[in-house]
């Protein structure tokens, strides 16, 4: 007599910190505050909110029209179409750090050197100061732009999978100076000449105007808003798939994560490779948008910038990254052309201590960040019960 063995599917191996989408649901519809509330929402209610959300930040530019209210919230020194594109790549900046920094944990300080790349591609594609002679238009060498980035994650990402913390943090920062040093030092590259006359993107009004010109920035920003709400779109869904899991299971306990079977190699160099392009992305419509750039626009202060704003919004959370990423433009903007009472100087030239002041004060009273990630702020309360003295 011969017996058939049954075989049944072999259990898969849970990710550590893995939170199934029934879990995440119930969740969000049981939290308070506003993300309880739209957790609670029917469906249809929900997209038709954020459709109004994006709706109205389409129309951010035409805000200053507003009696009272657009005089207090548009930028003097600066027009405001102009400011709002200015906050869009920084948004987007800070939602690719957010995936290397907030989601999977790798502290990276050298981030303006993927927005470098990108740029720089695009320059020496397409500007006729470039020593290729190629002057392609900006729609063909976008392409290129974004490959090179997320290359040059995967260069800094490979030589850096056994670091961590501290370690990888210099590491990355070495990698921005190097970037910054090559551009500064070669010939191709232009040092402090830079390049010129980098095309903008194409398309025009019936009239045979460019949409894309010089004059108004409005144009530009609807392009980064469109831009923006698609990496939301494929960030949100990463971060609810294995990968985002993944990162979370790296982030909280890389070696609990490597027994529990997670290639941790595979997704720390997939958390790179996103965040790079991303960061290219930023850069190659920096360079449209400019038309110039030389190796002073990509300075280390610039990366610290986004990563205070990633940490003042909110690390992890997709929403703490665009709040965080707008508020890090939108202050040293609105403070062009406000004169202090005292000595009546532009505040502008205070940006800096001003914006330091803010991030410390929001680190005492809200280490957090303004809009945390939920397993962050029950991080938070449980370290504050930890070291709460007994009575």
């Amino acid at each position: 007599m011969t017996t058939e063995a049954t075989s049944s599917p072999a259990p898969q191996t849970p990710v550590p910190g893995a939170v199934s989408a029934r879990e995440k649901k119930n969740r969000r519809q049981d939290s308070g505050g506003v993300r309880g509330w739209f957790g609670r929402q029917n469906p249809w209610v929900r997209a038709g909110l954020m459709v109004l959300f994006a709706v109205l930040a389409f129309l951010l530019p035409y805000v200053g029209e507003i009696p009272l209210i657009g005089p207090q919230i548009v930028t003097q020194g600066i027009d405001w179409p102009s400011a709002l594109f200015n906050m869009s790549y920084y948004v987007l900046l800070a939602l690719g750090l957010n995936v290397v920094v907030g989601f999977a944990g790798l502290l990276d300080l050298g981030y303006v050197g993927f927005f470098a790349v990108g740029a720089y591609t695009v320059a020496l594609l397409s500007s006729p100061d470039s020593v290729l002679r190629t002057e392609w238009g900006w729609t063909a060498a976008v392409p290129i732009g974004l490959a090179v980035a997320m290359l040059s994650g995967l260069v800094l990402g490979y030589p850096t999978l056994r670091l961590r913390g501290d370690y990888l943090a210099i590491v990355t920062l070495g990698f921005a100076e190097i970037i910054r040093i090559v551009a500064t030092s070669t010939e191709t590259l232009r040092g402090d000449r830079g390049f010129s006359d980098i095309p903008h993107p194409p398309g025009e009004f019936a009239d045979g105007k460019p949409i894309f010109g010089v004059a108004d920035a409005v144009p530009y920003y609807w392009l980064g808003l469109a831009v923006i709400i698609l990496v939301i779109l494929g960030v949100r869904n990463l971060d609810n798939s294995r990968v985002g899991r993944s990162w979370l299971a790296i982030r909280e306990d890389q070696e609990a994560a490597e027994i529990m079977g997670v290639r941790t190699i595979k997704y720390k160099l997939w958390a790179f490779a996103i965040g790079a392009f991303i960061g290219g992305l930023g850069g190659v419509m920096f360079a449209g948008q400019q038309g110039f750039m030389n190796s002073q626009t990509f300075v280390l202060q610039f990366s610290i910038l986004v990563l205070a704003g990633v940490v003042m919004g909110g690390s992890g959370n997709i929403a703490g990254a665009i709040l965080g990423g707008a508020l890090i433009s939108y202050i040293p903007d609105r403070l062009r052309g406000i004169q202090d009472p005292i000595w009546h100087t532009d505040l502008f030239g205070f940006r800096f201590a001003i914006f330091g002041a803010v991030i410390i004060v929001i680190m005492i009273f809200r280490p957090q960040g303004l809009i945390p990630s939920r397993r962050r702020a029950m991080e938070l309360k449980d370290r504050e019960k930890e070291v709460a003295p007994i009575e």
